[in-house]
Formats: structure tokens, sequence, C-alpha cells
């Protein structure tokens, strides 16, 4: 028995139905890579990936791990280019794991104009990322300065005392908190 070809009835909707299932397969990636940055933010927020430190709201309580310390320091970078200083107060600091605790930045605006920056951070060693908390800090704002202007600008944080059980912590002596501030892009160029 000879079989019939198919009729351009069944391959017209053979390839209506491909043309759909490409179509939502093309939405589908086009929705998932706008999603990406923010599900990546959340992600690395909640894991602590890459040396990003976690956030907690002001009245967060934590139970300090008494006789349990650990070093921090602080590191401070500008974009080539952007016209402030910006360093730490004390490069260094002793913390007791669990009690909040607050280092001061400094920035100041060499130039003669205002100047917007806002600063990007991490944390190494990055595994310890995870645990170092952020309460308030200047990084989660764009900061302004007016020409000659210098500033003090708080970071108010804290070591989460989970990190003593974490295993891949267990010779974490010292965190260092990095920043580096780049101007802000207003209108097409820095401000």
């Amino acid at each position: 028995m000879a079989t019939l070809p198919p009729s351009p009835f069944d391959r017209d909707r053979r390839n209506r139905r491909t043309l759909v299932a490409m179509a939502t397969v093309g939405l589908a990636m086009l929705g998932l890579g706008f999603a990406s940055v923010p599900l990546y933010r959340i992600f690395c927020e909640q894991t602590g990936f890459g040396g990003t430190t976690k956030r907690a709201a002001a009245d967060v309580q934590v139970q300090a791990a008494v006789g349990h310390t650990m070093s921090i320091r602080f590191d401070s970078n500008v974009q080539p280019g952007m016209p402030w200083q910006f360093y730490p107060e004390h490069r260094t600091d002793t913390v007791t794991i669990g009690r909040k605790d607050m280092a001061i930045f400094i920035a100041r605006n060499m130039s003669d104009k205002s100047v917007t920056g806002t600063a990007s951070f991490n944390v190494t060693p990055t595994q310890a990322g995870a645990y170092f908390t952020k309460i308030q800090c200047f990084c989660f704002t764009q900061q302004t300065l007016q020409p000659g202007e210098e500033v003090r600008m708080p970071v108010l944080y804290f070591v989460d005392p989970k990190i003593l059980q974490d295993p891949d912590n267990k010779d974490t002596q010292q965190i260092t908190l990095s920043y580096t501030f780049y101007p802000v892009e207003q209108g097409g160029k820095p401000s």
C-alpha cells in the first residue's frame, strides 16, 4: 500500500507549531536575560558568592561569641581619573564575632565641581562573605560631594557567629572589606 504525501495543510500546521515553540523559547530566553541580573544579585547576597556581603535591618539582634575575635582590614580605592581621596579612618579593627561594630571611611572631592560616586564592594576571603553582614553603609546609595567637600561615611556591620561552625572558614583570622568608588554617569558622561 502506498503512503500519501503529506498534505500542505499538515505541513502548514507543523510549521506553525514549530514557529510557536521557537517564539516561546525565544521569549523565555529574553525574559531570563532580563531577570538574570537581579536573580544573580539575590543569589550572591544569600550565599556570599564572590565575597558579596549580607544586609540586615538596624534592629537585628545577634548573639556575640564572647572570647572569639577577628581582625577586619579595610581597603579603599577610586577608579582612575575620579578626583576623590578615599580612605578608611583606621586600616584594621579587631571585633568580637557577633557584636555590631562601625568603621568610618573618609572621602574628599579634590575637584572644583560636584562629583557623584557609587561604591562597589567585596569581601575576602570570598567564603567569609556569607558571614559579613552590613547594617548601614554608604555603598547602599550614591554619594555627591561638592567641590572640596570632605565627609565621614560610616559602615555598621557584624560578623555572624555562624562563621565559627563553617569548616571552610576554620582558618579565617582576617576579613578584608574592600570598596572602590566609581563616578556615576549622568547624561552620558561622568558627573
